[in-house]
């Protein structure tokens, strides 16, 4: 599976970014998805995730309310929606891809996903 990220820039604190993911070169609906973000100096974090049928999702407390990870297999495509995003949030976000063989199984772990696409960048301002 190739993944394309994109979406990415800068806003004001409290402003909104819209995430895509765009997949190529398998069947997109046999992945579960997830999108992670890597602050400079720290850790890859998870921050969404969801099934491959989109009948479930998952987020850390961190983003709990905040953002929406959604998916429309028809056109391969993954979406993060974040609003009301903080300054803590700016760092670069990558999707991911997992082959998922149970259709509610969603994947926070990293170290499970097959595919990951580039990172987009995104900055937050004050």
């Amino acid at each position: 599976v190739q993944l394309q990220a994109s979406g990415g820039g800068l806003v004001q604190a409290g402003g909104s970014l819209r995430l895509s993911c765009a997949a190529s070169g398998r069947t997109f609906s046999d992945y579960a998805m997830g999108w992670f973000r890597q602050a400079p100096g720290k850790e890859r974090e998870f921050v969404a995730g969801i099934s491959k049928r989109g009948s479930s999702t998952d987020y850390p407390d961190s983003v709990k309310g905040r953002f929406t990870i959604s998916r429309d297999n028809a056109k391969n495509t993954v979406w993060l929606q974040m609003n009301g995003l903080k300054l803590e949030d700016a760092a670069v976000y990558s999707c991911a891809a997992k082959k998922a063989y149970f259709p509610n199984a969603v994947y926070t772990q990293a170290s499970v996903y097959e595919y990951w696409g580039q990172g987009t960048q995104v900055t937050v301002s004050s």
